[in-house]
């Protein structure tokens, strides 16, 4: 009797990492499980394995990027409100098409595990409101939103690079922090 394949994290993330690239590339109708499987370095009999299908596929590949984001938020949240802004902007600087389709519109995030993960990687930033600002759980998440809008924005356009040619987007980032940071002084 034969013994079932195995397959490992490191073929998870891969599979995840690249239908990302080839959505962020090709849009959502477009993806081919062949394709993924083949940039991948696998087959397809493993992403029905380990996803079940092109469905669970594309909602686990939204999961793992909110997932991703909110442990890089996790981890920047000692550090204050500064880190958890730089933390922002260097993540999506270093998963482009993950930040693209988390908050973009190639893909519906319809399931409820990608909602509440989506919502647990804003946390970090809640408390850290909550601790400058001392209110209600309600103004400090609407705290939060509006800050998560001003760096969202800035990284959004740093992305697309819509800003005249030459702009230092270290500088305009820092000065966004500035600013966000005396609004809640």
């Amino acid at each position: 009797m034969a013994r079932p394949t195995v397959y490992d994290d490191d073929l998870r993330t891969r599979l995840l990492e690249e239908t990302a690239e080839i959505i962020d590339r090709d849009g959502p109708d477009r993806v081919a499980l062949r394709e993924i499987a083949r940039a991948a370095g696998t087959s397809t009999s493993a992403i029905y394995t380990l996803y079940g299908g092109k469905t669970e596929l594309l909602a686990a590949v939204i999961e793992h990027a909110f997932r991703s984001f909110g442990d890089v938020q996790l981890a920047a949240e000692p550090q204050g409100l500064r880190a958890l802004g730089e933390a922002y902007r260097a993540w999506a600087l270093a998963h482009p098409a993950l930040f693209r389709l988390m908050f973009g519109d190639r893909m519906p995030a319809e399931h409820a595990a990608v909602e509440a993960v989506a919502v647990q990687s804003l946390a970090p930033l809640v408390r850290t409101v909550s601790g400058i600002r001392p209110g209600t759980p309600e103004a400090a998440q609407r705290d939060a939103v509006i800050i998560w809008s001003q760096v969202h924005g800035a990284v959004a356009l740093e992305l697309a690079q819509a800003a005249p040619p030459g702009v230092d987007w270290d500088a305009v980032y820092a000065g966004l922090l500035d600013v966000v940071e005396r609004s809640l002084a």
